[in-house]
């Protein structure tokens, strides 16, 4: 299965040993960026064990028939939707930008009268397996704080700068209809103009390139020192587990996608547990419903009950507080971190 886009050293480990990725899951992750390091985190909590030596971007894993290849977070949606790739860790707002793109060429062959759908064509693109509560983003409209655009309709026929072009297109595109009052049309000529660019995006509109920006927005520090502000958002994003329609090996999948819950479900709760009165249960029981349930077993001491349930830690010392109020007593909180939960 090639791979366009390796360095030269993983061409040649394959050349050399061109056997090494047979029966193997591809399993794409950022090879650089903000996703990266959260990826490898969250493949450590999962017992994905590899090693990945200097300058190469493929890596095998130990424990398990999977190779890990390192790739561009903006590519890995195409490698998986085409199937070269198994499962992959990328942003949802290169899902989209993905997506978007083949909907438009499908619909531009299809409005041709040139194609007709093909079995190949259902096994195409990819499938979100689920968010991995990291890697939070939006996609904004950006423009000059200063200059003279305050609404996205401003920028009906000026000039856009962004890497994301299939959803600029596909956003500018809604703007000008909605406009016109033809919301309903199918086919129509774009008037705004935009400008592919791959890095540095903030900076086109203080160099001249465009008159506003369509990119990716974490903190909006980095736009505010560029001098920009948001006026609309066209698409909001985190980071998650994308897997292809027709995967190699759909167990192994699904073996990967239930450890990477888990330590996701570990990272995101503790485990609070308490005693209390069984006359006051109930209102215990509605302040630690637990994700599905809590867990309640008999004291010794009649009348009583030992409660277990998973709390969120970002609501633990209110949890806590609320506990003591309706007369919770030796009220304990657990990391589960370490755990494996599923």
């Amino acid at each position: 299965m090639p791979l366009l886009g390796l360095n030269l050293p993983d061409v040649e480990l394959l050349a050399n040993n061109p056997k090494s990725l047979e029966g193997r899951l591809l399993f794409a992750v950022p090879k650089k960026g903000r996703l990266l390091q959260a990826a490898l985190n969250l493949l450590e909590g999962a017992d994905i064990q590899f090693r990945r030596e200097n300058r190469l971007d493929i890596a095998l894993v130990k424990n398990f028939p999977i190779a890990l290849v390192f790739l561009p977070a903006a590519d890995i949606p195409t490698f998986v939707g085409e199937g070269r790739v198994d499962i992959g860790i990328t942003g949802r707002d290169t899902v989209a930008e993905h997506e978007t793109g083949v909907g438009q060429l499908r619909r531009e062959r299809a409005e041709s009268g040139n194609s007709t759908p093909t079995e190949e064509d259902t096994h195409q693109g990819c499938e979100e397996v689920m968010d991995l509560a990291f890697g939070a983003c939006k996609l904004q409209v950006q423009v000059p704080e200063k200059g003279p655009y305050a609404k996205p309709s401003d920028l009906i026929g000026k000039n856009i700068g962004t890497s994301f072009v299939h959803l600029a297109e596909e956003y500018f595109l809604n703007l000008e209809k909605e406009a016109d009052g033809d919301a309903g049309a199918t086919q129509r000529k774009l008037k705004t103009k935009i400008i592919e660019l791959s890095g540095s995006v903030e900076a086109a509109c203080a160099l001249g390139v465009a008159d506003g920006i369509v990119d990716l927005v974490e903190s909006g520090e980095t736009m505010k020192a560029a001098g920009l502000k948001a006026i609309d958002t066209v698409h909001s994003s985190i980071a998650v587990l994308i897997k292809s329609k027709a995967p190699s090996n759909p167990q192994l999948v699904d073996l990967i996608a239930s450890r990477i819950r888990g330590v996701i479900t570990a990272q995101k709760y503790v485990l609070c547990q308490y005693n209390v009165e069984r006359k006051k249960l109930q209102e215990a029981a509605k302040i630690t419903p637990g994700k599905r349930a809590p867990t309640i077993n008999a004291l010794e001491e009649e009348g009583w009950v030992a409660v277990s349930s998973m709390v969120e830690k970002k609501k633990i010392a209110t949890v806590m507080d609320e506990l003591t109020e309706v007369g919770a007593t030796d009220i304990l909180v657990l990391n589960i971190a370490n755990s494996r939960t599923g």
